[in-house]
């Protein structure tokens, strides 16, 4: 069976070691078949095609950890005034004038183009958290449709939430526990986890359930965990204890826990993320966007805690991400040699899949699945080895990007997005985010 020679520049084939210069893949079916020099490659398999991708760097394509796809809808939504804190933003303007008046067809139009721009950037594998408590039942089967057509590798739930009513939060469980079932069953590239929204919009009881429903079908539980100052001051006036040390409390917390933001964090709670193996996503840009505080990520990795990156729906060009936490932690720190970018570039691919407890996935390896990308490597200055990922994390954007696998299919050739009509997809979200701007209005 012939397959198929990527040979480039520069091969990244495990994120953070050094890179290899005139080395490329296999790709055979949906796996990486084989690695080796681009000379050696041609030899060995003669009847391949060959794609040749001179001045380019071939990498993992990245992990979005975190997204909420229908966060499109909010940009440059019109306000009376800008919330005054963490908890305005949440009461006075995502909650009712965003996710309150989701409808199916906004959904639609968000995931669709939400897909398009992942895939136009080198994204391959995404988290996706909806939360439209009025939007449901089935809100994930019209996602699951929509990114099943773009070919990513997509992980889908709906935050469940007590916020608007018990009833509602049950609706919300089932959402995911029906969801999970299903992708399950099929084994598809789409899947699902369970998730729940914060400790202060969820009673114990549902805590636990989320937690048993996910532990019974094998899958990570998700939550919003300190993404400012508001949450753990709500559980220590009402739990007598800090968040994660309440999640320990109810005996929740573990390696099947995925906490992302994780903001505000105490020198315990740091410690309760490590001992209990605690996953963590972090979304440096939209932290600062809500004023929620700089994450405490450097102290994380350095404690071997799994961490991926996320983009939170706000910016999702993903080198803009990864550009936001090679340099605000250096700010925060006073030092420059924190975060170094080959770290970045892990978290935003092999880590990032290890936090979403995907196997195989963000590494150029025999066995490992072909998601990749191709990016322009003709920089301004000599690129060697040693300098390549800060080249990359400081010098590119997602059109730098020319082409995108997934699960060994091209998803985008020569910058193009293949089977997408992005002028569409920009008009139906323009008309969904005007009648949800009408809503708020």
């Amino acid at each position: 069976m012939n397959g198929t020679l990527i040979l480039p520049q520069f091969l990244i084939q495990k994120s953070g070691q050094t890179p290899k210069e005139d080395w490329g893949v296999r790709v055979l079916g949906g796996r990486i078949d084989a690695v080796g020099s681009n000379q050696a490659l041609r030899e060995q398999y003669p009847e391949d095609k060959i794609v040749d991708a001179p001045n380019s760097v071939l990498s993992p394509g990245f992990v979005n950890a975190h997204v909420h796809l229908y966060g499109v809808l909010a940009h440059g939504i019109p306000l009376t005034n800008a919330p005054s804190d963490f908890w305005a933003f949440l009461d006075d303007f995502w909650w009712p004038l965003v996710e309150n008046a989701l409808d199916s067809k906004m959904i639609a139009a968000a995931t669709d183009f939400g897909c398009a721009e992942m895939l136009r950037g080198g994204t391959t594998s995404f988290y996706d958290c909806l939360e439209a408590p009025f939007a449901i039942p089935d809100a994930l089967l019209v996602q699951k449709e929509i990114v099943e057509k773009h070919g990513l590798r997509g992980t889908l739930s709906f935050e469940a939430t007590e916020r608007v009513s018990k009833e509602n939060g049950q609706l919300g469980l089932q959402e995911n526990t029906k969801f999970i079932d299903l992708c399950q069953k099929e084994s598809g590239l789409v899947q699902g986890l369970m998730c729940f929204h914060t400790s202060f919009t969820c009673s114990e009881e549902f805590i636990r359930q989320a937690f048993s429903l996910g532990a019974d079908r094998g899958v990570l539980t998700h939550m919003h965990c300190n993404e400012g100052v508001h949450e753990p001051e709500y559980a220590l006036k009402h739990f007598g204890k800090r968040t994660l040390e309440y999640y320990d409390e109810l005996g929740v917390t573990g390696a099947g826990m995925l906490a992302s933001q994780c903001v505000q964090l105490s020198e315990r709670e740091r410690a309760i993320i490590a001992e209990k193996n605690i996953k963590v996503t972090h979304m440096p840009l939209s932290n600062c966007e809500v004023g929620g505080g700089i994450a405490p990520v450097p102290e994380l990795v350095a404690n071997g805690v799994t961490l991926g990156l996320g983009s939170d729906g706000y910016i999702n060009d993903f080198f803009e991400v990864m550009r936001g936490a090679f340099l605000i932690h250096k700010a925060n720190q006073l030092d420059p040699q924190v975060m170094p970018a080959k770290n970045i570039w892990y978290l935003a691919t092999e880590g990032g899949a290890r936090a979403m407890g995907l196997k195989n996935v963000g590494r150029l390896a025999p066995g490992w699945v072909a998601d990749l990308q191709l990016i322009d490597a003709a920089f301004n200055t000599p690129t060697k080895a040693h300098n390549l990922y800060d080249q990359l994390v400081l010098w590119r954007n997602q059109h730098h990007v020319k082409n995108v696998m997934v699960n060994g299919k091209w998803r985008v050739r020569n910058g193009i997005v293949l089977d997408a009509d992005l002028g569409a997809m920009r008009a139906r979200v323009h008309e969904s985010a005007e009648r949800m701007w009408r809503k708020a209005q």
